[in-house]
C-alpha cells in the first residue's frame, strides 16, 4: 500500500465529516450503469475520506448482511462464476498470475468504485465475486476497498466481510509497489487512466493485474469516433495496449451479465522504459 493510503476504522460514534469532499470520477457506463454517478473532471489530487452519512443502526446492517451473504452463497454456483474461476485456473492464466507474484507469496487486492451495496444489485455481485475470489485461491491477499459513496452501513458491512475500507480517496493512483490486483469492473476509462499513470514504469505495470473494461474495446471507440477528447482522456489506456495481454471474461444470460459485461483480465509487460515514453509519446 502507498504510503499515502490509510484504512479506516470502524467509527466509534456517528461524527459527520464536513470537511471532506467527495471527488472521485464514478464507475460505470453512462448509458447502462444508472447505479454509479459520474464526475467528468479528471482529478490528481489525493483527498481525506469518511461516510458522510451520520446514522446507521444494527437492524439495517443486519439486513445487509444477510443479503450480501445470500448474493455470495447464490453467486458461488452460477456458470458465470464456475466458468470465470475456471479461467483464472487455466494455464495461460495461472503462469501471468504466478509472473506478477513472482517472490511474493500474497497479492492484495484493490477495489476501486465498488459503488453501493446497499442500494442496487450489480455491486453486491461484484463484491460478492471478490470475496469469493480470496475465498478459493489462497495466494489473494489482503483486500482494501474505496468508493467515495460508500454509506456508514455499507462502511461497517464491509469491515465485517474483512475488507479494509480506505481513508484516503487515491483517485484511483495507487503505487503498485507489491504485486497488485486492481478490481474494477465498469469504472470510468479516466479512473484506469490515472491507475496507469502513477505506475507508468516497467517494474510497477508488471506488477499489476487488472479486472476492469476491455482496453480492446476503449481502443475500437476511439478509432471509430476519432475524438481527440475522447483519446486524450484515454491516452495511457491506448498506450499500453501494445505491452498488454487480454482475456475477456465469459459472461451468461443471467445476473451476471449486467454485473460483468464487456470485462477482461489485463497484464502489463513492457521491456524498457524507453519503450513506455515512446509509446506515450507517439
Amino acid at each position: 500500500m502507498s504510503s499515502s493510503a490509510k484504512i479506516l476504522c470502524p467509527p466509534k460514534n456517528s461524527a459527520p465529516a464536513d470537511d471532506w469532499t467527495v471527488v472521485l470520477p464514478r464507475r460505470g457506463k453512462r448509458n447502462c450503469s444508472s447505479h454509479k454517478f459520474v464526475i467528468p473532471a479528471k482529478k490528481k489530487e489525493k483527498q481525506p475520506w469518511a461516510p458522510i452519512d451520520v446514522e446507521t443502526d444494527t437492524k439495517r446492517e443486519s439486513k445487509l448482511m444477510q443479503k450480501m451473504q445470500n448474493y455470495i452463497q447464490k453467486l458461488e454456483n452460477t456458470d458465470f462464476c464456475l466458468t470465470f474461476f475456471d479461467q483464472m485456473q487455466s494455464p495461460e492464466m495461472t503462469s501471468r498470475f504466478l509472473k506478477a507474484l513472482g517472490s511474493e507469496e500474497k497479492m492484495q487486492m484493490v477495489i476501486y468504485g465498488i459503488g453501493s451495496i446497499e442500494s442496487f444489485e450489480p455491486p453486491r455481485l461484484q463484491l460478492s465475486l471478490a470475496l469469493l475470489m480470496k475465498r478459493k485461491f489462497d495466494w489473494i491477499g489482503a483486500i482494501e476497498i474505496f468508493d467515495p459513496i460508500i454509506s456508514l452501513t455499507e462502511f461497517k458491512v464491509l469491515t465485517s466481510l474483512g475488507c479494509s475500507v480506505l481513508s484516503i480517496n487515491e483517485q484511483g493512483r495507487r503505487l503498485a509497489q507489491k504485486p497488485t490486483m486492481f478490481f474494477m469492473p465498469h469504472c470510468e476509462a479516466e479512473l484506469y487512466d490515472n491507475l496507469l499513470e502513477a505506475n507508468w514504469r516497467v517494474d510497477r505495470l508488471k506488477r499489476l493485474l487488472l479486472l476492469g473494461n476491455s482496453f480492446s474495446a476503449y481502443e475500437q471507440h476511439v478509432s471509430i469516433c476519432k475524438s481527440l477528447d475522447v483519446a486524450k482522456t484515454r491516452k495511457h489506456i491506448l498506450s499500453v495496449r501494445r505491452f498488454t495481454e487480454e482475456f475477456r471474461v465469459n459472461t451468461f444470460s443471467d445476473d451476471s451479465f449486467r454485473a460483468f459485461h464487456g470485462s477482461s483480465w489485463h497484464f502489463f509487460n513492457p521491456v524498457t522504459e524507453a519503450e513506455l515514453h515512446l509509446a506515450n509519446d507517439s
